[in-house]
């Protein structure tokens, strides 16, 4: 029988971003969903699903909250390489 509380899935290959099925199930073992996190948050219900096609820093520090490891570890292309590093800013703090 497989684990349910085990370490998060390892993406396929080193420095490779987790697959968007291992983010929803990260955060579905932790009680979330996409909606409950977007809502919670003051955002349109829709808005974490985004965060997991495109680039929305705030959004992705509250899905990798959720999970409980830092975004670069869920997402190491978009915070890895000659990029500068991008502030985070929540809804609350604009």
């Amino acid at each position: 029988m497989p684990r349910i509380d085990g370490p998060e899935p390892a993406p396929q290959e080193a420095g490779s971003d987790w697959h968007p099925a291992d983010i929803l199930a990260a955060l579905k073992k932790r009680g979330f969903s996409l909606v409950k996190l977007s809502t919670d948050n003051g955002y349109h219900p829709t808005a974490a699903g985004k965060a997991l096609k495109r680039s929305w820093p705030a959004m992705e520090k509250i899905i990798a909250d959720a999970i409980g490891v830092d975004s670069a570890t869920i997402w190491p292309s978009r915070y890895m390489g000659d990029r500068p590093a991008r502030s985070v800013r929540t809804k609350t703090e604009r």
